[in-house]
């Protein structure tokens, strides 16, 4: 546990310390969660522990890394609104949010979408709330979890496609899915449909909406949805990485076979697994998705990225290059 706070925690302070001073902050919250994750995640590094009964050190952490996210999200908006830093510090400083956003916060928010406790679990509905995100905390329990590896999970990357036309197909598709997936939920046990919480989803996005537009106005609010569509982008990579062209098989009868290891790239970098709280070890979790970060193991037959995931998501921003490295890894697994 100390190893994942070690990790993910620097770069609060370092993001707080950019936005309130400017300067050397800027860039050293910019080389942490860039140059410092690819030149660690070279190194050997301890093993990340796999404590399963470290439900409740997880937890404290997780509600930590959240309060944090507000804290981060209020006053990177404060900063890129004012006029205390200059302009290359706000382009420094909005970046290296962003990646903490939609790689640190995320990772946070998605451990605590999937936690049994009701205040877990709207905590992290309220992170990605705040990231005008909403709706993934329905789409992802109840769509992809359940059609991951098909063509009915709008948010499982398919072969050969660039990860500009997934952004938007899982974007909408989600979206659509999750509402469909909540209403006959709400069906099923005769519930209102105005207790939908998409409701909440909708109504809080415009409720942070009117608050960046209180904290400084027409051009606070731009940011704001410039800097959420960043994280965003951030999130939607790592979905895209994790399931690129990995598929499940078909019984005669037209039913996917069970997710197994095979359907979700891995990756075994220590540094970055640590700063994003284990979800690199995706098949695990989807084999598990009630299972603490700090619990999740690498399936020794789950496919393995060749390089770390953010290493493979900034590739992915380059299509031609992906499908260079990541077909012939696809036919090959798939071929296995």
């Amino acid at each position: 546990m100390r190893l994942f706070v070690l990790a993910s925690f620097p770069m609060v302070g370092l993001l707080l310390a950019a936005a309130l001073a400017g300067g050397v902050f800027v860039v050293m919250a910019l080389l942490y969660i860039t140059l410092l994750v690819v030149v660690l995640d070279k190194t050997e590094g301890p093993a990340l522990p796999e404590t399963k009964g470290a439900a409740r050190d997880a937890d404290a952490v997780s509600i930590t890394l959240a309060a944090a996210h507000f804290l981060v999200l209020f006053y990177t908006l404060w900063a890129l609104g004012g006029d205390r830093i200059g302009t290359v510090e706000k382009i420094g400083l909005f970046v290296a949010a962003g990646l903490f956003m939609g790689q640190v916060s995320n990772a946070n928010a998605h451990e605590l979408i999937h936690r049994p406790m009701r205040g877990l679990h709207r905590l992290g509905m309220w992170v990605y709330i705040s990231m005008l995100f909403g709706h993934h905390t329905s789409a992802h329990v109840l769509v992809h979890h359940r059609h991951v590896a098909t063509r009915m999970d709008p948010n499982t990357s398919r072969k050969g496609e660039g990860f500009y036309a997934y952004f938007l197909r899982a974007w909408i598709g989600s979206f659509r899915q999750g509402y469909r997936a909540e209403a006959a939920r709400l069906s099923r046990v005769n519930r209102p449909a105005w207790r939908n919480p998409y409701l909440v989803y909708v109504g809080g996005a415009a409720l942070f909406l009117a608050l960046s537009f209180m904290l400084g106005g027409l051009k606070t609010l731009v940011l704001y949805v410039a800097l959420t569509g960043y994280a965003q982008s951030q999130l939607l990579l790592s979905d895209y990485v994790q399931h690129y062209g990995l598929t499940r098989a078909m019984d005669q009868a037209g039913k996917p076979h069970p997710v197994g290891a095979q359907h979700s790239w891995n990756s075994p970098h220590w540094f970055s697994s640590a700063l994003m709280l284990n979800a690199t070890r995706h098949s695990d979790h989807h084999a598990h998705p009630a299972r603490p970060s700090t619990a999740l193991t690498l399936p020794e037959d789950a496919p393995m990225l060749p390089k770390p995931l953010p290493v493979m998501a900034s590739i992915a921003l380059i299509p031609p290059l992906w499908r260079r490295i990541m077909d012939p890894a696809v036919d090959r697994w798939q071929h296995a």
